[in-house]
């Protein structure tokens, strides 16, 4: 594999386990110094053994991405660690239902506190640090295709990956003077947990082109293709990873 990150500095929120990990685990392998942070800091410092046996550089941080401080003192480890920040990837979520009428307050807030207000304060911490460090800087949010379409149950977790995507534009063209894309990744539906199953649901299925669960490496391909100076001209943008998902109509026939 190319080292495209070679000596560069990332770090990945919510990597503890699942899409993150991946994303983590590729990030390494192209040659970053990676920090794996996430709330569960034991899942965190699995990785990143699992990541220095194979020869790569990883630290784990802990990580509560609902709470500004915590945040700010995750970012201050990298910079201290690595002497810059060059990659951050805010990963972070939770995939959660509630019917809409069914739906409280707790709810919601839970949802887009930590799927939308968190990815805000990851990257506004984030792009404070590459300015004051100058040289730029690459930020890269995950998104869903939820963020594109309604859903049953769906109100809460829609809403923020909608908003995340335009978080997104609004910070690529305000960082652009400061060399900083910022860019997202949108996963379609991914296999994380053997309780999937090996086969999508029916309603998955049938607007699917590709017509089987996403990787979580797949997802993080595209991710470390934002990371990397081949996408030096891409900012603003949500790549769907999905199958084919969001751009199916009509299938039958």
């Amino acid at each position: 594999m190319s080292k495209r990150l070679e000596g560069q500095s990332a770090l990945v929120t919510g990597s503890g386990h699942g899409i993150g990990r991946a994303i983590a685990a590729r990030l390494a392998e192209e040659g970053a110094r990676v920090m794996v942070a996430d709330i569960n800091l034991t899942a965190a410092e699995d990785v990143a053994r699992e990541l220095n046996d194979t020869g790569a550089e990883a630290v784990a941080q802990h990580v509560d991405v609902t709470e500004r401080a915590s945040i700010a003192a995750m970012m201050e480890q990298a910079v201290a660690r690595h002497g810059r920040l060059d990659v951050a990837v805010s990963n972070a979520g939770i995939m959660d239902r509630m019917p809409f009428l069914e739906m409280t307050d707790e709810f919601w807030n839970k949802v887009i506190g930590l799927n939308l207000s968190g990815a805000f304060m990851c990257g506004q911490e984030a792009a404070r640090r590459m300015v004051a460090q100058g040289g730029g800087g690459r930020i890269v949010f995950v998104a869903s295709n939820s963020g594109l379409f309604g859903g049953r149950g769906r109100a809460a977790y829609g809403a923020s990956k909608a908003g995340l995507m335009n978080l997104t534009q609004s910070m690529a063209i305000e960082l652009h003077e400061h060399d900083i894309r910022v860019n997202a990744v949108g996963p379609g539906p991914t296999k994380t947990r053997d309780e999937q199953g090996e086969i999508p649901p029916p309603s998955v299925m049938a607007r699917m082109p590709m017509a089987r669960f996403g990787r979580a490496e797949e997802v993080a391909a595209v991710a470390a293709f934002l990371a990397a100076e081949e996408s030096s001209f891409v900012t603003g943008h949500t790549y769907f990873a999905d199958g084919g998902y969001t751009v199916a109509g009509m299938m039958e026939g």
